[in-house]
């Protein structure tokens, strides 16, 4: 192929997830065109099982694109904690803050489909294989094979939106040793629009509400995942409501899936002309759902930058080190709750429950604490 048949674009986003599709939607608004890539079917999405935990923060900014999946939306309107065999909880309410909702539980697939209802016809290129990526001092060439052949894209942005960052130099991180088990269930008494947050030793137990049901976030050490994952449905309910730990009844399980838990942190977002978003730049644990919030304030600051001050370096430099304080107050926080929490050690339990205890009889802490989640760092004085 001959570099006449290189084709120019503006900016080019590897992955069409809802992180994605929100920066490149993000940067339509502000007229910038973008290209999404992405190796799956143009529907592949529609498959995914995973529920989303997506702040109020989140909704603000995905009405601004006309994405919010209102229909498919359950509130969030209480989210209470506490840990198994101890003392203390804090219960943490909407009407503290003046909002609808501290969060919303959506589907992957209902989130992704509002996003893509907004897409025009040309803004994606499925199915297509990146078989190499050429960076120089002036942009980046991607070559793909696609299912109409083969093709040669040249960029002056290269967005990585998928994948997650590998044990590599430059990639910083820890193995939790924990599994998340996720289905959905169904509760016998309504939810009530509550969330949990459920502390155990062998890790956060999470209950969602979605719709009439529960997403379940079930975490265990990989050996007690692979036991649950075999159990049947009758014996899966039993070893769940004895892992919560209170007087909460469920049925109808649905189908179970399982991934690995890890945190894993790419030291710099910025290379050249290339930038990493979402999962790329950042894999979380799931514990108070902060990952993707984090995922999707990184995409629409990106477009932020870019719509204001165009694609150079040092602009991209300057987006970098704006992310700097979100990205690692969200990986510490989500961290240390974790560390702190999936043991059974005596003191640390007694600690924990003074901890819970002060946040649920100090506002100004659980006012912290709930702003960080629902905004993340721009919620910090």
């Amino acid at each position: 192929m001959t570099d006449s048949a290189i084709e120019n674009i503006d900016i080019l986003i590897i992955g069409a997830g809802p992180v994605g599709m929100t920066l490149h939607l993000a940067l339509a608004a502000g007229g910038q065109k973008s290209l999404l890539l992405d190796r799956r079917p143009q529907n592949a999405l529609q498959a995914d099982p995973r529920a989303l935990a997506l702040s109020h923060g989140a909704r603000e900014l995905l009405e601004q694109i006309k994405s919010w999946p209102t229909r498919a939306a359950t509130p969030i309107e209480t989210i209470h904690v506490s840990q198994r065999g101890g003392f203390g909880r804090t219960l943490i309410d909407k009407a503290d803050y003046r909002l609808p909702a501290l969060g919303y539980v959506v589907r992957y697939r209902d989130l992704a489909g509002a996003l893509a209802n907004n897409l025009a016809a040309d803004a994606l290129l499925a199915e297509s294989e990146i078989l190499d990526i050429a960076p120089d001092d002036e942009g980046v060439t991607v070559s793909l094979r696609t299912p109409q052949g083969p093709r040669r894209l040249r960029t002056r942005l290269l967005v990585h939106a998928e994948g997650t960052p590998g044990e590599q130099n430059g990639v910083k991180g820890s193995d939790y040793r924990q599994h998340a088990v996720i289905c959905e269930v169904t509760p016998l008494a309504s939810h009530d629009k509550r969330a949990w947050e459920r502390f155990t030793p062998d890790g956060p137990l999470a209950l969602l509400p979605l719709g009439d049901e529960f997403s379940i976030v079930f975490t265990l050490p990989p050996e007690k995942a692979d036991a649950i994952m075999a159990l049947d449905d009758e014996a899966f309910i039993a070893a769940l409501e004895k892992q919560f730990g209170r007087s909460m009844k469920f049925a109808k399980p649905g189908k179970r899936s399982r991934f690995p838990l890890a945190l894993r942190m790419r030291e710099t977002l910025v290379k050249g002309n290339e930038v990493w978003v979402g999962n790329s730049a950042q894999t979380l644990h799931p514990v108070s759902g902060q990952g993707f919030n984090l995922g999707l304030r990184d995409a629409w600051q990106l477009a932020e930058f870019v719509l204001k001050n165009g694609v150079d370096r040092d602009n991209l430099a300057r987006y970098a080190a704006s992310r700097r304080l979100d990205r690692q107050g969200g990986a510490f926080f989500t961290d240390k709750i974790v560390k702190a929490f999936s043991n059974d050690c005596g003191p640390l339990k007694v600690a924990r429950g003074l901890g819970l205890l002060a946040l649920d009889v100090f506002p100004p802490a659980r006012h912290f604490v709930a702003k960080r989640m629902i905004w993340g760092a721009r919620a910090w004085p």
